[in-house]
């Protein structure tokens, strides 16, 4: 393998694809219902929608850097946390859901058309190598997912209080 092929891997089991550590991202929204999405466990704290939006804010983010596309492109507007949902429903739900696997899909095959060469490279307004920057989004999506099993956890504990 090479190391642009261990980086996809390790991108793709941190979002879809089976692996040792448990629950991906992906498998962690799984099945998802929108009052479950929806719910705050404070009203200072993101809900499992915010964190759906956020994980594809940042893959279009690091898509962004590494193709140098024009910031203000994403489907939303706005950066980083989105305020979520406009409107609780299962369709809704699911367009947002729907937006994390496009910008999946878009950095799979953005890291896929990467020279090795550019893996070193370090953008001008960043202090961080390409290698660094996939290897953080691995560890992002398995974050958060991680942070949403636990969300559903409260969720359904507060539920049955």
């Amino acid at each position: 393998m090479t190391e642009k092929d261990v980086l996809l891997r390790q991108i793709r089991q941190a979002f879809d694809e089976h692996s040792w550590h448990g629950t991906n991202l992906l498998g962690s929204i799984r099945g998802l219902r929108p009052d479950v999405a929806a719910w705050r466990p404070n009203p200072d704290r993101h809900n499992i929608w915010e964190l759906i939006v956020h994980a594809a804010y940042w893959k279009y983010t690091v898509v962004r850097r590494l193709t140098g596309e024009k910031r203000g492109s994403f489907a939303l507007e706005g950066s980083n946390f989105f305020t979520r949902p406009d409107e609780q429903s299962p369709a809704a739900l699911k367009a947002d859901i729907q937006l994390l696997k496009h910008y999946h899909t878009r950095l799979l095959k953005t890291v896929s058309a990467l020279k090795p060469s550019d893996l070193d490279k370090i953008p001008v307004e960043s202090k961080v190598s390409n290698r660094d920057v996939l290897i953080g989004m691995a560890a992002h999506d398995i974050y958060h997912a991680g942070q949403i099993q636990l969300l559903k956890r409260l969720y359904h504990f507060h539920a049955s209080s």
